[in-house]
């Protein structure tokens, strides 16, 4: 062809959109992600460009470029409609987006066509490419909209994006709405001094209808125990939209936290109507039952029996239903394996523990959890304690400080001291337990473990340099 496919291949780098800003397949579960873009198509009044745009992108990864075409199409149209007067402004990554999708056909001549369509659009505009997003900051927005929705891994990026987007126009609702949830998702929920909130109250604000935002304020109120300023905002909304599915579910979120179970359960039971196949439901109504179950043996010293069961039967069907429909959902995992031990139905247990750990999406606090939980069950149901000890250490060698490092740390310590107090005389436990203590700062108990490791094992460099570190430290 007459196109030069190294020199298409520079100039396609150069371009802002999805096939540039480093969203890689294996961080999502992509089936699960174009499931809830379709939702967002179906329920979502604000812009669409970025909605289109983005299943595109996911069609490409899925090997659908047709697909990914006709998703570009529309993007398209959606520009035509909503911003007549910026259609070249307001399609550069629309059509970033087409010239990647048509190299990838080895359809260069058209990839060309759409580069040569950005770069004259830029000169009218007179943008320079490198500095493309500077000067239009709904080019940020949207790629903090694609990070937001590719997964926790991108959430910093995400903020990042919406920060700079905001230099340009700070009082822009999008971009003070996008930013607001980036920061609430990357918030611990159990910190006093709250920065999402502040950012939420803002973004509500400036677009009082965005209900998607509103339900994030009340939830956030909730965690900084203002329950019934919260609440308001939760009735108002569902007044508003009573049937909008991710109202429903963080409504059902709000009432399940507050303990009124029996109304969570209600809304949820009205959003699964809405969408049956919605993972996130069938989990609520997994934690709600599990409350229940929960209010049961605290209430009762002996529940009845069959009550216990009816309960551990419906977290396990709701939980199970969850995975089905989201494979990469870990925390479920976690919950179903914890329902299989409650039911002693230790066999499933150990089979759902080591599907969680085939999940390839896990992040570091991820991999934590795990390891505590399936360390917690070797060592208190199945009285392994060897591979309990094994899975407390993968946890701190993750070095995050959280709460499952402290748990499994505590954990270590109380199992390794039984060991050697009754009589262990493996090196390995001593050197173990000179590591917690390290940890800790309890830098003498260290040292006294680290000793009598190496008196046991004079040859091991390990014990030796651990020891020397400790020493230079006091």
């Amino acid at each position: 062809s007459t196109v030069s496919k190294n020199s298409l291949k520079t100039s396609l780098l150069q371009l802002e959109c999805y096939f540039t800003w480093a969203l890689l397949k294996q961080d999502v579960d992509l089936d699960e992600l174009e499931e809830r873009v379709g939702h967002q198509i179906e329920f979502f009044t604000k812009s669409k460009i970025t909605i289109y745009n983005l299943l595109s992108y996911v069609c490409h990864l899925k090997d659908s470029n047709e697909e990914a075409l006709i998703n570009l199409q529309k993007a398209e149209e959606e520009v035509k409609n909503n911003h007549p007067n910026e259609i070249a402004r307001r399609s550069l990554v629309t059509w970033g987006n087409y010239a990647w999708t048509y190299y990838h056909m080895g359809r260069y001549e058209e990839a060309q066509t759409y580069v040569n369509k950005v770069e004259k659009s830029c000169r009218n505009l007179s943008i320079t490419p490198p500095q493309c997003k500077a000067q239009c900051p709904e080019i940020y927005a949207e790629e903090g909209w694609a990070f937001l929705n590719f997964g926790r891994k991108y959430y910093m990026r995400a903020q990042a994006c919406f920060e700079n987007a905001l230099q340009k126009e700070a009082d822009n609702p999008e971009f003070n709405a996008g930013y607001a949830i980036a920061v609430y998702r990357l918030e611990n929920p159990f910190k006093k001094l709250s920065l999402s909130l502040t950012a939420l109250k803002r973004a509500v604000e400036l677009d009082p209808e965005n209900t998607f935002i509103v339900v994030l304020l009340a939830l956030k109120l909730q965690d900084v125990e203002e329950t019934a300023e919260g609440e308001r905002y939760i009735k108002e909304v569902l007044k508003k939209t009573p049937d909008l599915p991710y109202v429903l579910r963080y409504a059902a979120k709000f009432y399940r936290r507050k303990g009124e179970i029996d109304k969570a359960l209600g809304i949820l039971k009205k959003a699964l109507e809405v969408t049956p196949n919605s993972s996130f439901f069938h989990h609520q109504l997994g934690l709600c039952y599990r409350s229940q179950l929960f209010e049961l043996k605290k209430a009762e010293r002996y529940p009845p029996q069959e009550q216990v069961d009816k309960l551990i039967q419906l977290c396990i069907f709701h939980f199970k239903r969850t995975i089905d429909i989201k494979p990469k959902f870990f925390y479920v995992h976690a919950d179903l394996a914890k329902m299989y031990i409650e039911a002693k139905r230790y066999e499933e247990a150990e089979g759902i523990f080591q599907k969680a750990f085939q999940i390839n999406i896990l992040s570091d606090g991820d991999k934590q959890q795990l390891h505590y939980c399936y360390g917690s069950f070797k060592h208190y149901h199945m009285k392994k304690e060897s591979e309990a000890i094994e899975h407390y250490l993968e946890v701190l060698k993750i070095k995050t400080h959280s709460y499952f490092f402290n748990k499994s740390r505590n954990a270590l310590k109380i199992l390794l001291k039984q060991r050697i107090e009754t009589g262990s005389r493996d090196a390995t436990d001593f050197g173990r337990l000179g590591l917690v203590y390290s940890l800790n700062g309890e830098t003498h108990e260290a040292i006294r473990c680290y000793e009598q490791a190496l008196a046991l094992c004079p040859d091991s460099e390990d014990y030796l340099s651990a020891l020397c570190e400790l020493r230079l430290s006091i």
